[in-house]
């Protein structure tokens, strides 16, 4: 009986722990991005990790978020919620960068092209 018991739950383990693992993502599983960024007047800005000090006026905020794939309308953010400012910042054109306040800290994002286009 000890071989039989032992091959009977290294075989049940098997079937169970197959069943656990799924490489077919659903509709309900959350994204891989392949990198963090909001949307802002149909332009994507990517995260970076640099922080800056010298911010000018509020020019828009996140109005959708979702870390859902997908193609979202309107001022869109796969990191930040609902209600996320953006803001110039001093003596850079927005079509190069933006910041994103997080935190009462203003994060830089770099402008990567046209929303969607991708």
């Amino acid at each position: 009986m000890g071989l039989k018991y032992n091959f009977l739950c290294v075989a049940i383990s098997i079937v169970l722990l197959s069943g656990c693992s799924n490489s077919n993502h659903n509709d309900n599983s959350s994204a891989d991005w392949a990198f963090e960024f909001v949307v802002w007047n149909d332009y994507i800005y990517q995260l970076t990790d640099e922080y800056v000090e010298n911010i000018d006026e509020k020019i828009g905020e996140v109005t959708k978020y979702s870390d859902m794939e997908g193609t979202y309308s309107e001022n869109f953010s796969n990191t930040y919620k609902k209600g996320t400012k953006y803001y110039a910042i001093q003596g850079i054109s927005t079509e190069k960068a933006i910041a994103v306040e997080e935190k009462g800290k203003y994060r830089k994002a770099i402008r990567d092209g046209k929303y969607g286009e991708k």
